[in-house]
């Protein structure tokens, strides 16, 4: 069991920024793909970023690349998600996930096994 909790959330104007923690707990952190997904009242849950177990690939959603930076630290067992030049297409619930073997699948929301219960971000105009 992998128990997963985001922090960081918050209003902020568009163009600031805002810096998203994910915290898990249980046994090999290491071993997971991290993910952060976002949902928008009215849409469907989207991807927005992934990376492996090691640190050394990582995923984006078109919508947020060169604006967002996904990371991760095993020995903390976290992984954050960096916001910069936020925009109010922005605003939603964001939450991070974990799972494993997920070869080709990290912009899937049913490939994650575990969620944490998210953190609202919303961007004003």
């Amino acid at each position: 069991q992998v128990l997963l909790v985001e922090s960081g959330g918050g209003l902020v104007q568009a163009g600031d920024s805002l810096r998203l923690s994910c915290a898990a707990s249980g046994r090999t952190f290491s071993s997971y793909t991290m993910g952060w997904f976002r949902q928008a009242p009215g849409k469907e849950r989207e991807f927005v970023a992934a990376i492996i177990w090691s640190g050394s690939n990582t995923y984006y959603a078109d919508s947020v690349k060169g604006r967002f930076t996904i990371s991760r630290d095993n020995a903390k067992s976290t992984t954050s998600l960096q916001m910069n030049s936020l925009k109010p297409e922005d605003t939603a619930v964001y939450h991070c996930a974990a799972g494993r073997y997920l070869t080709g699948t990290y912009h899937i929301t049913g490939a994650y096994t575990y969620w944490g219960q998210g953190t609202q971000v919303t961007v004003s105009s």
